[in-house]
């Protein structure tokens, strides 16, 4: 008598009531009657449990070994409800064979495209990592969230829709951003980046450079980790220096003049134009120019050095950390140095790095070129620094000349901090060196953590 009660309630009650209970449970009324038969394209919230409590602990492992039933069940109600809206969906499956993550994805696509307006009130952070999003479904999600506070991206497989988690943010109330962006095969994809966030105060970046990177209304961040990689080596468009070869070679081409054609030739093919570096982080680099903190990778240093048009002055920048790697140059950091007028810690990471015939007066591997009759003034010199921290220090010959120039003209030097491996059998005479380097400072104490 009690069911037939039930079945006389109009169809949108019917739907209510189905909505609140587990999908499997919903589907099953289908056999009650062809009153039942057609309600479950009312149900506008969707829960797909493929263990229930009970089950969970004694049948897991049968579960996942053997999901096809529930594959089946999903695929066969999303395409009953194809045409009905849904509000809500929760899933609880555990993936088996890697396979089945794609499936997965589809599952949750699916249920993307057919809510009309994402909502979270009170979301504080979110995490997307791995997902293949259309942009307005994307946008929509950010949106959604009026209240987020942290965004967390993470991206390594190719897609088939335009990269767009990461490349671009909107938000008015993120405060903290970290965006991690792996792929090497998809430059096509790198078109153009924008970070429109006016309340972000904490930037982490790591991705391939962009054709164009965009930032706006940055006035709030305070601190900015970036690993930007260039697409190509730059070797042919900053050639290792070797004054030597340089002088032989001028010589030969002034004194040989019975050169034949395919010697022409071959000049000819090295005096081509080089092609253009590919991407710009002009803006992305100008947007952030009020950040008291800035950590570089060593690609970054090489990025800020080909793809940045003019480096703009860091006001408020206190604290500079960077990495060095041998594959690396430096050719960026006399710039960088002197558009830095109140920095006061220098971080480095390692400091061998690619000696390059640009690296300027920041490094000791090689001599400045000085055009006669002019003087230049080191940027060293005039370079605030009062705390010098170094990393990873082995005290290779290198190393050592480079701060033997360090410490010759840091003139408001009062710290310098070097990590030594305390294993490294040759600790003691390593620190000997350093502390026996002449320095301009007579405020410079060196010190080994």
């Amino acid at each position: 008598m009690g069911s037939d009660q039930i079945s006389r309630l109009p169809d949108e009650i019917l739907g209510i009531i189905l909505s609140s209970v587990p999908t499997k449970t919903a589907a099953s009324t289908s056999v009650l009657s062809k009153r039942w038969r057609n309600l479950l394209c009312l149900v506008d919230s969707l829960s797909f449990d493929e263990l229930n409590d009970e089950e969970k602990e004694e049948d897991q492992e049968d579960a996942m070994s053997n999901s096809q039933p529930f594959h089946d069940f999903m695929e066969k109600t999303f395409a009953l409800l194809s045409n009905s809206p849904i509000k809500k969906v929760s899933l609880s499956h555990l993936p088996f064979h890697y396979s089945d993550h794609s499936r997965v994805y589809s599952w949750i696509y699916t249920a993307m495209d057919r809510v009309k307006r994402v909502y979270f009130q009170v979301l504080k952070s979110l995490s997307l990592e791995f997902l293949e999003l259309a942009y307005p479904d994307y946008q929509r999600l950010l949106d959604g969230c009026p209240t987020l506070e942290e965004l967390f991206v993470a991206d390594d497989d190719d897609h088939s829709n335009p990269l767009c988690c990461g490349a671009v943010v909107k938000s008015e109330s993120l405060k903290r951003l970290v965006v991690s962006i792996d792929l090497p095969d998809s430059q096509e994809d790198h078109d153009s980046m924008l970070l429109d966030t006016p309340s972000l105060v904490y930037l982490k970046y790591t991705s391939y450079v962009f054709k164009e990177h965009d930032a706006v209304g940055l006035d709030l961040l305070v601190e900015a980790r970036l690993d930007l990689s260039l697409w190509e080596s730059t070797s042919d468009h900053d050639d290792d220096h070797d004054d030597d070869v340089d002088d032989e070679e001028e010589d030969d081409n002034e004194t040989d003049d019975n050169d034949d054609d395919d010697d022409d030739d071959d000049d000819d093919d090295d005096d081509e134009p080089k092609m253009p570096i590919f991407g710009d982080v002009t803006k992305l680099v100008v947007g952030i120019t009020n950040i008291t903190t800035l950590h570089l990778s060593a690609d970054s240093l090489e990025t800020f050095h080909f793809c940045c048009e003019s480096m703009p002055v860091f006001n408020n920048l206190l604290n500079l950390s960077i990495e060095s790697d041998k594959e690396k140059g430096w050719q960026v950091m006399p710039i960088l140095l002197k558009s830095c007028p109140r920095l006061h810690t220098f971080k480095i990471k390692g400091l061998v790095h690619r000696e390059t015939n640009k690296c300027g007066d920041a490094c000791a591997c090689i001599p400045g070129k000085h055009k006669e009759g002019v003087e230049e003034v080191c940027c060293l010199l005039t370079c605030q620094v009062k705390v010098l921290e170094i990393s990873d220090y082995i005290g290779s010959s290198q190393e050592l000349k480079q701060m033997r120039h360090f410490l010759g003209k840091l003139k408001f030097l009062e710290s310098v901090d070097v990590s030594i491996d305390a294993d490294n059998d040759n600790s003691e005479p390593l620190r000997n060196n350093l502390l026996t380097l002449p320095r301009i400072s007579s405020k410079c104490n060196i010190q080994f953590i």
